[in-house]
């Protein structure tokens, strides 16, 4: 465990820092989302080796390890429910993800400070885990003691709790556990506007801020990459050199690539403002009508590991300035 060490993290910016005390979780969530375990990186999807001239298909053992993912954030857990819906609901479902899924023990860290370019609050996923999870510990740290006050979340999280020594929180405890969740709230270093952002995001297509973006946008892909929500991924054929062995591989991709979009002709989204207009315009709009939910947690990842700094959060809030306000005259052309 990270004891005694946080880090702090801005627009591009992301270091460690020594801390003055002996907190086990005083940190942030990182790089890295519990994505990479329930929908790995790169996975092979099937192969085929030549035998006697035919093609066989060679049938590879299921791989479905049981995790226990410790030290999960709200606005994670959010995520998980999000891609719980994107690869188990309708009736195309991800066996290799729903069988990792459904053995998955969560422990949740509620969150006791918030980070540079935290804003779950906005989204309504944090700092507070509510459910879809097995325990849920808050860390508190006085002058006189250290401890968890822990919220049993299923079954399974009450029978660990068995097994650990423990004791009945009381009141101040409890009052303690939330006023610190609170604090945690009020220190987001971030904000995200979220009225009406679906239509906000479909009015805008035409605005010249796509192009703005577009000038600093590196289509590097960092911000995909470490989302927790993100699920683009693309399809590749390996041979071997003899001509014996083939495998179908499916790897993880972004929209930011311009071979994503390719299609017989071209690409799709050619430019740089095209591919950033539909990341967020996918994430916070039509991920809404595809999924009944907002693609974005508000964890703040894409603003810390993108190179140059571009906030998610500036991106809205300029597009919302050039909206017309309440109680501001707009000249007609008769006026003009």
């Amino acid at each position: 465990m990270p004891i005694g060490w946080t880090d702090e993290q801005d627009g591009g910016t992301y270091r460690l820092k020594e801390r003055d005390d002996e907190a086990l979780f005083g940190y942030q969530v990182g790089p890295h989302s519990w994505k990479k375990y329930l929908h790995p990186p790169r996975r092979r999807l099937w192969q085929a080796e030549m035998r006697d001239n035919h093609m066989v298909i060679v049938d590879d053992e299921p791989d479905y390890p049981r995790y226990a993912f410790f030290g999960v954030r709200s606005c994670e857990l959010n995520a998980i429910t999000i891609q719980d819906t994107v690869f188990t609901s309708g009736p195309y479902v991800d066996i290799g993800y729903r069988e990792r899924r459904k053995q998955a023990f969560i422990v949740v860290v509620n969150c006791v400070e918030a980070g540079g370019t935290c804003f779950c609050a906005s989204m309504n996923t944090g700092p507070q885990a509510e459910q879809g999870f097995d325990l849920a510990l808050t860390e508190l740290l006085d002058p006189n003691q250290h401890y968890f006050v822990v919220d049993i979340g299923s079954k399974a999280g009450a029978a660990i709790i068995k097994q650990v020594p423990h004791q009945q929180a009381q009141e101040q405890e409890h009052m303690a556990a939330q006023q610190a969740v609170a604090q945690a709230a009020r220190q987001m270093g971030r904000t995200l506007d979220t009225r009406d952002i679906k239509m906000l995001l479909y009015n805008k297509y035409e605005h010249p801020r796509w192009d703005e973006v577009a000038r600093r946008c590196l289509s590097c892909t960092n911000c995909t990459l470490v989302c927790p929500t993100c699920f683009c991924v693309s399809i590749e054929e390996q041979t071997d050199l003899n001509g014996q062995t083939a495998e179908r591989w499916q790897r993880w991709d972004s929209c930011f690539t311009a071979d994503f979009s390719y299609i017989h002709g071209g690409s799709v989204r050619s430019s740089a403002s095209s591919r950033y207009r539909q990341w967020l315009t996918h994430k916070l709009a039509s991920w809404i009508d595809q999924f009944g939910t907002s693609g974005c947690v508000g964890c703040g990842r894409c603003i810390t590991w993108c190179p140059v700094g571009i906030d998610l959060t500036e991106e809205v809030r300029a597009l919302r300035d050039g909206e017309p306000r309440i109680g501001v005259a707009i000249p007609t052309l008769d006026a003009v």
